[in-house]
């Protein structure tokens, strides 16, 4: 049985025997000597094989070419680089796939050329520590909640539900041509669910339901927005932690929710140090990184360490409509009751504040509908976490728990068909509170990514769909 390249960096012994598998990374050769370089995607560093070409048949030689894969077995000796404790002094090769023309050749390639092989830019550094920085960051979310009592509850994905109410909906259906009533409207009774159906933005509905019984819950799945936007930001699936509490009012969720965040970031820097510093020094290399005023690993420890600001919406469009910069929004700050942009967020956050920003309290008209509204008639107990270079992270509120309130709101905006939503304010309503966490976007803060495209495997996107 093979050993994994990572246990054999960290816990190999010199003279054992061993055999490693894994993926060609570089090849270099002269009469007395081959040196490979071997990946097999445990960890940010290869092994280094070191072999004699006499061994060899020339015919393999030729294929032993970057992206082919390999069993080597051997002995374990020392090395005499300086970036690992072992190398293998390999006596038998196998060739298990060769990869000729293979296009991803070990020199620098753009971001842009490497999602065009998103299939194939795992097996890069730079996304190798990406998505392993991912799995650490997702595993540590469930062992949080875990550790806090929490239920994992499964939501589902398919619903005839809109959580957000901002219609960009994917529909669900097995009629090619869904039939009319007569007002036009569509007739979905042939259809497989009988009702019109879309999949899920979010899963906070269904996982309100399960906080009024079970206490405390989080879900944790893809969702999904029919939104046609290219920018740097948006995904149209993407990836949502979504914790629901009974009995917590907004400024608990506050707490949590920045609990979280410290909690992730704190794992990340502890369980993958290799991969972090790989994406540090891959920052610091890049042309416009003098303009930086702090490097990748600083930002993550700074923001691990300072405590967060708060202000309330009204705070910042005053500090927004001050700053300096306001004639040069390309979102002009227009006043009370206008939505934050991106732009607005990140100077809050970069520039005033130098800090991540909790904002509280927007306006209702600008909210979802199941936002508790607050005393003044004019804003909802709602709240936002900013963070540099992504701005918005995490959006939460106390919920509507007013049976009168939230029907009010739905019947003013037109929300039907959420009798079992309703149901629970009318047996035994209680305050309760939540948030959602956008996956993508933390790991696209944590990694230094600059496009969220590159921090999920596979990205959809308006007009693209890689495999």
């Amino acid at each position: 049985m093979h050993t994994k390249i990572k246990e054999l960096l960290q816990f190999g012994t010199v003279g054992a025997q061993v055999e490693a598998k894994g993926w060609i990374r570089t090849k270099r050769i002269n009469k007395q000597v081959m040196f490979l370089t071997l990946n097999d995607g445990s960890c940010q560093q290869s092994l280094q094989i070191v072999m004699s070409p006499s061994e060899l048949p020339k015919e393999l030689l030729s294929q032993l070419v970057t992206g082919a894969s390999v069993t080597v077995s051997g002995r374990l000796v020392a090395s005499q680089g300086a970036n690992q404790s072992v190398e293998l002094d390999g006596h038998h090769l196998t060739l298990l796939g060769n990869a000729l023309d293979y296009p991803l050749q070990p020199k620098a390639h753009s971001l842009e050329f490497l999602r065009t092989w998103a299939h194939l830019r795992f097996r890069t550094n730079t996304f190798g520590a990406v998505f392993r920085i991912r799995h650490a960051i997702s595993y540590a979310i469930h062992h949080f909640f875990h550790e806090r009592g929490f239920f994992y509850l499964h939501t589902p994905i398919i619903t005839a539900a809109d959580a957000e109410g901002a219609g960009e909906l994917f529909r669900v259906t097995t009629l090619d041509t869904p039939p009319k009533h007569p007002d036009g409207s569509m007739d979905y009774s042939a259809d497989f669910f009988h009702t019109a159906t879309n999949l899920t933005v979010s899963g906070q509905l269904a996982a309100e339901a399960a906080a009024m019984g079970l206490g405390a819950v989080y879900t944790f799945g893809p969702t999904f927005r029919a939104e046609n936007s290219n920018t740097t930001r948006h995904l149209a699936e993407f990836w949502m932690v979504e914790p629901e509490v009974a009995f917590n009012t907004l400024d608990d969720t506050i707490v949590l929710a920045e609990a979280l965040l410290k909690f992730l970031l704190d794992y990340v820097l502890k369980q993958c140090p290799d991969e972090l510093d790989f994406l540090n020094q891959r920052l610091l290399s890049h042309s416009h990184a003098e303009e930086a005023t702090m490097t990748l690993l600083e930002r993550l420890q700074f923001v691990l360490e300072q405590p967060f600001a708060r202000i309330t919406y009204t705070e910042a469009i005053a500090i927004l409509a001050a700053s300096n910069k306001h004639g040069q929004f390309v979102y002009p700050i227009t006043g009370w009751g206008m939505d934050l942009q991106s732009e607005h967020e990140r100077y809050l956050v970069e520039h005033h504040f130098k800090r991540p920003v909790v904002v509280t309290d927007y306006p209702k008209a600008i909210k979802a509908f199941y936002m508790r509204q607050n005393d003044d008639g004019k804003t909802v107990a709602a709240m936002d976490i900013l963070f540099p270079g992504v701005g918005e992270i995490i959006g939460g509120s106390q919920r509507e728990e007013r049976m009168d309130y939230l029907t009010a709101v739905m019947q003013h905006i037109g929300i039907q068909n959420l009798n079992w939503y309703l149901d629970t304010r009318r047996f035994g309503t209680i305050p309760h509170s939540g948030f959602g966490l956008g996956l993508d976007r933390f790991v696209l803060f944590v990694t230094g990514m600059e496009n969220i495209r590159d921090v999920i495997p596979f990205p959809r996107t308006p007009g693209h769909v890689p495999c």
